[in-house]
């Protein structure tokens, strides 16, 4: 081991353990760079090294909400102190009492913000809005002290490093752009029409049982690929009931490699959140995901949205709490293909000049070396 190279361990009790943002992006980009990094992570999967990471299972994550925030977070930080890495890298709020743990062994420790939790708690489903704004109110006063403790805070957009400033907290942005396998090397010819597509997790918040009931409105042949899981059972049934349904496929959940190969198919992908405070000022994932693909991008008329997609000409805006709109879209974008070609490879073009994942490695890279 060089002298330059530094013990790294990154932490969740959440998420699967090839995580886009954790994984792909930052565990692989650090260990690239020559650091010894390991990954622990909670499934019950067992121990493996995959792609320079080494991966540490603290053991199956319990199924409820408190004993994973107590027995899974002991296991995990056993785990953590196991690896006698130097620097820790948290990406659940869950896991900030086992920060606070690691403090009190002399280790740095960072947290990984992927949401801005104090307006996230507002939407949760099983929270009672009253209940919901209470919890935010505790957890915006636990996360300020703790964070203070911590050696640097990540934040995965714009909009969550400034609320951190604004509670003066420091945090540095690491976008979520794609990753360089993400984005197609080569314009695509032609697209034909008659499919779009929507991925990811399937609940009301993020629009899709408007974007389904978008499908009965379409006056032109198309139908639409659903390709993630079902998270809600009152959205499964609210999609399912819509005369929309009769024009959707859906796959469930399926690996990078086959949800790709279903986008590849597809004139444009959809990304229609509704307009909650957590989703306005957020830059999803799938929409820079439809960009690396060459796909056109309908999405929700957000101002940042609105400035990266119609601002980069690679598709339409349009109001995600009407699905009529969003069926005039697609009906647009599948009546002229080339227009959605030509959006699509716009899209394409500012993924490979500006929002790709190689300057968001360096910058995490530059973080890291000021600890």
């Amino acid at each position: 081991m060089s002298r330059d190279t530094v013990k790294i361990c990154h932490l969740t009790s959440v998420h699967e353990r090839y995580d886009i943002r954790i994984f792909l992006k930052q565990c692989r980009s650090l260990a690239k760079a020559g650091h010894d990094v390991t990954l622990v992570v909670a499934d019950g999967r067992g121990a493996e090294i995959r792609e320079g990471v080494r991966i540490v299972d603290a053991g199956k994550r319990a199924t409820s909400r408190p004993l994973r925030m107590t027995l899974t977070a002991r296991k995990v930080l056993a785990a953590a102190r196991s690896t006698g890495s130097t620097i820790f890298h948290l990406h659940d709020p869950e896991l900030i009492p086992v920060g606070l743990q690691l403090k009190r062994d002399g280790a740095r420790v960072i947290f990984d913000s992927h949401e801005d939790y104090i307006t996230d708690i507002l939407t949760k489903p099983y929270l009672k809005f009253g209940t919901a704004r209470l919890v935010s109110v505790l957890y915006d006063r636990f996360e300020r002290s703790a964070l203070a403790a911590f050696d640097g805070v990540v934040s995965a957009y714009d909009a969550i490093a400034n609320s951190y400033h604004e509670r003066g907290i420091n945090s540095q942005v690491i976008n979520n752009y794609p990753i360089e396998e993400e984005i197609s090397l080569v314009p695509r010819p032609s697209v034909r029409p008659g499919l779009v597509c929507y991925t990811g997790a399937i609940t009301t918040i993020r629009g899709v049982p408007n974007l389904i009931d978008a499908m009965a409105h379409c006056r032109t042949p198309v139908k639409l690929l659903l390709v993630g899981p079902f998270t809600e059972k009152r959205a499964e049934e609210s999609c399912k009931s819509s005369k929309g349904w009769e024009r959707v496929e859906a796959f469930g959940l399926l690996n990078r490699q086959a949800m790709r190969e279903q986008m590849d198919r597809c004139l444009a992908g959809l990304v229609t959140f509704l307009p909650v405070a957590n989703h306005v000022a957020a830059q999803p994932n799938k929409l820079f995901e439809y960009m690396a693909a060459g796909l056109a991008v309908i999405g929700a008329d957000f101002p940042l949205w609105k400035e990266i997609i119609e601002g980069e000409g690679c598709g339409i805006c349009v109001d995600p709490t009407d699905p009529e709109a969003t069926a005039a879209a697609i009906d647009r974008l599948n009546a002229e293909p080339e227009l959605a070609r030509m959006m699509g490879e716009a899209g394409r073009q500012a993924v490979l000049k500006r929002y790709n994942w190689n300057a968001e490695a360096e910058k995490l890279q530059a973080f890291y070396a000021t600890l």
